[in-house]
């Protein structure tokens, strides 16, 4: 089996944390050799300007898609590289608390709130104004911050172990991280603190709301259901028809076999089961199965 062939089947029977850290690395590649391509030929490279969320509305009504593509698009190999890490460590603790549906969710609907988060800010603060013609955001750290928040909201206490610093809580985790990402909103990062800020929390409202009965994050799972079930290729059924012969052979056979068995149940009515022959017991026993 190929390198390419281990991957697709990696992939296929991966777990949703996994396909998610393959899609991000997956686009992160692809990008990049892309950007090689159009560095030899002398070209602008725009691909990004065409996947990452643009601050602007009147640029994002013409290009939708980038509420959701930009979670997934890295551009700097530090970026890619903490951000599948983080994705990687906080997945697999909440997958301990909560199902891969719900990852996937809070993944995607955290993302969403980061993006809002983004959008609303450039779009309402004064401070922003000089920049919304041409501020982009991309990457999936609003996403793996929604994924923090939720278990260190739900989990506060779980242990982690940091190197050059040694186990903490998660909630202290979550905490400094999130009041770091508000520091830097007065930064040179300010869209992408503004968006990790939107990550978190949906990602504690999740659990908020979890925690009263009430899951935000049931429609997109219905709804993902809903595309999977049409997705999946369709059985086809065998349908066997039994001739007129064999039927009546087989309903005759069962006529003598039911008779035999009220013969044999009439005998034990009458003498008891110990006056039954051996052949007798085993047809009964058979029956019994």
């Amino acid at each position: 089996m190929s390198i390419t062939d281990e991957i697709k089947e990696s992939f296929k029977k991966g777990s949703v944390l996994t396909r998610l850290i393959y899609i991000n690395i997956g686009v992160f590649l692809l990008i990049r050799l892309i950007n090689v391509l159009f560095f030899l030929l002398n070209r602008d490279f725009t691909l990004l300007a065409w996947l990452a969320l643009p601050a602007n509305f009147s640029a994002l009504l013409s290009k939708p898609w980038t509420l959701f593509s930009y979670m997934f698009l890295h551009f700097d190999f530090l970026h890619i590289l903490f951000n599948v890490l983080w994705l990687y460590w906080m997945g697999k603790i909440f997958l301990f608390y909560f199902d891969a549906r719900k990852l996937l969710a809070v993944y995607i609907l955290g993302g969403l709130s980061g993006g809002i988060f983004f959008l609303l800010a450039y779009n309402l603060f004064p401070a922003f104004t000089d920049l919304v013609s041409f501020s982009r955001l991309l990457g999936a750290s609003a996403s793996v911050l929604a994924i923090i928040a939720a278990v260190a909201t739900h989990a506060p206490n779980h242990p982690i172990n940091l190197l050059f610093i040694g186990e903490i809580k998660m909630k202290h985790l979550a905490i400094v991280s999130i009041l770091l990402y508000v520091i830097g909103i007065a930064g040179s990062n300010a869209g992408g603190n503004l968006a990790h800020v939107g990550g978190a929390a949906f990602g504690f409202l999740f659990v908020s709301l979890n925690r009263r009965g009430t899951d935000i994050t049931s429609w997109f799972t219905n709804l993902i259901e809903s595309f999977t079930q049409i997705a999946k290729p369709k059985r086809h059924v065998k349908v066997s028809y039994r001739g007129t012969d064999i039927d009546k052979q087989y309903n005759q056979q069962k006529k003598v076999q039911q008779e035999e068995i009220n013969r044999v149940l009439d005998k034990i009515s009458k003498s008891g089961y110990d006056s039954l022959t051996k052949e007798e017991k085993e047809l009964l026993f058979k029956m019994g199965k």
